[in-house]
């Protein structure tokens, strides 16, 4: 059976316009525009990789932190969990996703 995280379908149709694809990773789901990771998806969790300026708003908003593969673990820097009014709602999730893939694909692969 393929691993699909519950929000996985949210996600593709969010970055549509980016090119993405999604790839198993850890205990969750890498999602990639071209061979830049922006997004890590675990069970009903979307943590974006944001710019600096749109990370520091992004943990302004309630519920927001930084993202964490599992509770124990490090948090990804420059990624945030976003919170669940954030996913529930399409217009303002889709306005993250497109900071997110854009930010993805302005930095250089290391």
């Amino acid at each position: 059976m393929v691993y699909r995280p519950l929000r996985y379908e949210q996600m593709m149709k969010a970055a549509e316009g980016f090119d993405v694809r999604a790839r198993r990773m850890f205990n969750g789901m890498g999602v990639y525009t071209g061979e830049k990771m922006f997004a890590f998806l675990m069970g009903e969790d979307i943590g974006l990789k944001l710019c600096p300026d749109d990370l520091e708003q992004a943990l302004q908003l309630p519920g927001a932190e930084l993202f964490r593969t599992d509770p124990a673990a490090e948090p990804m820097k420059e990624y945030v969990r976003m919170p669940k009014h954030v996913l529930d709602n399409h217009e303002t999730f889709m306005v993250w996703v497109q900071k997110s893939a854009a930010y993805a694909q302005t930095k250089s692969v290391h």
